[in-house]
């Protein structure tokens, strides 16, 4: 089912104008909301009736329980790098070495894929690092070996907006990122809820998640780049096939969306932070409505998009997915737990063997997860973000096989 389509977006300027006076009511909901950690900012009391005047859904997984058992596994195999700073985005670059970003430093390291050596490339500049904000998302060109270029999504003084630098390892250790090329400015920030993963598709467009900053009305406003995901060309214009011709708005009605992923047949899919009763895995489609501030997880209602799966926020708080072995994996931050969604060929929608958690409180909170190939995946901990309680060596990057 596919929401209405989309009138033109505010130009920057706007938006800019805007941004100010939205971002003071987000700050004064975040002292009730724990954001990435799950909890309320929605204006309606914790455990209310929805708004289309049900009751709270029952604590279970929105699959029945006479699905098939799961079969799968994950283990970790090796830890890469240790003692990292509130990482937050992880891109690969080509050859297997990848590039880290910690949100609270606003630095992005390169890591050594076989040895973990870690290299200080730089610094991004403009990056305010208060409440959930600072240096969030990483990217590499979907035609990096021709252009050397990094995209990063952050948090600035007015906004949150993606950049793009160049990167020449040539220039000496620390400054090896160019200056910030600003693709596109004006997405409202808050001090919870920035969104903030960025991801190119196999469409070789650039996506990104982007998050309501706690104003939920922002979410079902189709002028407003906050609760959305966003498609555009790596210089962020709108592209044919989005919902508008002139807009850069793919889909809308999300709360928080941190995570983007597509399978095999090139389906995208994201994970949302849901309030007090449910996350969310959603299949996305263009133009589609996702239902947020008016619904929270399965709720079948018209005009709305129901997950495909959902979790008790207990249980998951998503941040990063990603696809591996026929499966979608999913980082819990709250849940502290990696969650294996196992999908079934074309049938996306279809029911399909439930979801089957893993590493469960091993590693504390788990911010970030991006395939290294083949059955391994990267594993981002995020105990360090003033959220988790750190242990020695926190945070890391784990390598993990799964099946």
């Amino acid at each position: 089912m596919r929401g209405a389509l989309f009138g033109p977006v505010q130009s920057p300027a706007v938006r800019r104008g805007a941004v100010a006076a939205l971002a003071s009511a987000a700050l004064l909901l975040a002292a009730a909301c724990s954001g990435d950690g799950g909890g309320s900012s929605s204006g309606r009391p914790a455990g209310s009736p929805t708004a289309s005047g049900g009751s709270a859904p029952p604590a279970s997984p929105s699959r029945p329980a006479d699905l098939p058992p799961a079969k799968g596994s994950a283990k970790v195999v090796s830890t890469l790098t240790e003692k990292l700073a509130s990482p937050w985005g992880l891109a690969a670059l080509p050859g297997g070495d990848l590039l880290v970003s910690s949100r609270d430093e606003g630095t992005v390291h390169r890591i050594d894929g076989g040895s973990g050596k870690r290299t200080l490339l730089g610094s991004v500049p403009g990056v305010s690092s208060s409440g959930e904000g600072g240096l969030l998302g990483l990217a590499v060109s979907s035609t990096f070996g021709a252009d050397q270029l990094v995209y990063a999504y952050f948090t600035t003084a007015s906004d949150n907006r993606i950049v793009r630098m160049s990167y020449d390892e040539k220039r000496p250790q620390g400054q090896q990122l160019g200056a910030p090329d600003t693709v596109l400015r004006g997405i409202p920030k808050g001090g919870v809820h920035n969104g903030g993963r960025i991801a190119f598709g196999p469409d070789k467009m650039l996506y990104a998640g982007t998050g309501e900053t706690g104003d939920t009305g922002l979410a079902q406003d189709k002028e407003s780049l906050a609760g959305k995901i966003l498609r555009m060309t790596p210089d962020g214009e709108p592209v044919h096939g989005n919902p508008e011709e002139d807009s850069v708005v793919y889909s809308y009605g999300h709360r928080n969306v941190q995570g983007l992923a597509w399978d095999a047949d090139k389906r995208l899919w994201a994970a949302e932070f849901g309030q007090d009763t449910w996350d969310e895995l959603n299949l996305i489609e263009p133009g589609g409505n996702y239902g947020w501030p008016e619904v929270e997880g399965e709720e079948g209602e018209a005009g709305f998009i129901d997950p495909v799966a959902q979790w008790k926020t207990s249980e998951a708080s998503p941040s990063g997915i990603a696809y591996a072995k026929g499966s979608i994996w999913m980082a819990g931050l709250r849940g502290e737990r990696l969650w294996r969604i196992p999908l079934s060929g074309e049938r996306a929608k279809e029911p399909y063997a439930a979801p089957q958690p893993f590493l469960e409180k091993e590693h504390g909170r788990l911010r970030t997860v991006v395939s290294a190939g083949g059955d391994h995946l990267w594993l981002v901990t995020s105990n360090t973000d003033g959220r988790g309680t750190p242990k020695s060596g926190d945070d890391r990057i784990l390598r993990v096989e799964v099946e």
